[in-house]
């Protein structure tokens, strides 16, 4: 189901975007919801990679031990 919505945008602007639907033979309308859904898709991805991240890291036993060095015995030459 789709819904409407309004959106408050400078003349000029809409100017300009009107000429970017034309070139890809498209709407303004067609053009915000592709946006949209790009938006969505995103925000999907990063959290299905942030659910694995969280899935990885506790069942990961790596521990790191004790840091006994300094950094300048790092970069020592």
């Amino acid at each position: 189901m789709t819904k409407n919505i309004t959106l408050a945008i400078d003349k000029d602007v809409l100017d300009r975007v009107r000429v970017v639907a034309a070139e890809q033979k498209t709407t303004v309308n067609g053009l915000v919801r592709a946006y949209l859904e790009q938006v969505a898709m995103a925000e999907d991805k990063k959290s299905r990679f942030q659910r694995r991240i969280r899935a990885l890291r506790a069942r990961t036993k790596f521990e790191v031990g004790p840091i006994t060095w300094t950094r300048d015995e790092l970069y020592e030459r």
